[in-house]
């Protein structure tokens, strides 16, 4: 059971993603949640440093798609301003989001990470698939009501996995 919320890599941003350590895996394609992980939660600002992370990116050929279980107008707008598509309305942990992003990029499970920053939704939703998972450590605490609860719990998984040595960094 512990394989399905356990992450591959656990960084504290995205900006520690290590795009040669994944070309070097097979990885062609980066899923990613957007509201916590790219940007705060229900936010739209786009900055020039995450512009610059994804143009270094594609440039050492991975593809990108966002893939979140937010509001489509807010999210596509985002990705707009990145240069990415995106996935929306489907419910994460569930699989038909993921195989979704997985079409857009054109990749295999195998070819592909996901990138999120909780673990019972988008840890859950890329191990239940077979996916690499990164996780990385909220940007914000401003976040929807139930997943402030939610990340208590979540908290005390991932340190009880950091005391036992569980967790990787690139």
């Amino acid at each position: 059971m512990w394989n399905l919320f356990l992450p591959d890599f656990y960084v504290n941003d995205i900006f520690e993603i290590d795009f040669d350590c994944l070309r070097k895996k097979n990885i062609k394609a980066i899923l990613i949640d957007l509201d916590n992980t790219l940007i705060p939660w229900n936010s739209d600002e786009i900055d020039d440093k995450l512009i610059e992370w994804i143009r270094c990116g594609k440039e050492k050929g991975i593809k990108f798609c966002i893939v979140s279980n937010n509001l489509a107008r807010r999210i596509m707008a985002c990705s707009k301003k990145l240069g990415i598509p995106a996935v929306t309305g489907a419910f994460k942990p569930g699989k038909k989001i993921f195989l979704k992003g997985m079409e857009i990029t054109g990749t295999s499970i195998k070819e592909t990470a996901f990138v999120g920053d909780q673990l019972f939704t988008d840890v859950l939703g890329a191990k239940r698939i077979g996916m690499m998972a990164i996780l990385v450590k909220p940007i914000s605490k401003n976040e929807f009501f139930w997943t402030k609860i939610i990340r208590r719990i979540e908290r005390r998984i991932i340190e009880l996995m950091d005391r036992k040595g569980l967790l990787s960094k690139f």
